[in-house]
């Protein structure tokens, strides 16, 4: 099992005798920090990225555009969860 996050709150908790009884499970909560602790690690994961989302493998939806003016507005909007998906500030 990977945990991505805990948006809707904290995991119950994982009787983890039960996942070796079922033949050397895991489970593992990675952090986007672990795979990218250096400067290089960060740049070769950046252009994989862009490279899948060019090459049209992910497609990305933005939902919502702000100006730059306002972009405390769009702070506000995402604490405040008025946003969905993707959320881009425009020049």
């Amino acid at each position: 099992m990977a945990s991505f996050g805990q948006s809707s709150g904290a995991i119950g908790p994982v009787d983890i005798g039960i996942l070796a009884g079922k033949g050397s499970l895991f489970l593992t909560r990675p952090t986007l920090n672990t795979y990218t602790a250096t400067r290089e690690d960060l740049l070769i994961a950046a252009r994989e990225l862009f490279e899948v989302v060019e090459s049209g493998a992910v497609k990305l939806q933005v939902n919502q555009t702000y100006p730059l003016k306002d972009a405390a507005r769009a702070h506000r909007d995402l604490q405040d969860r008025k946003t969905t998906g993707q959320t881009v500030l425009t020049v």
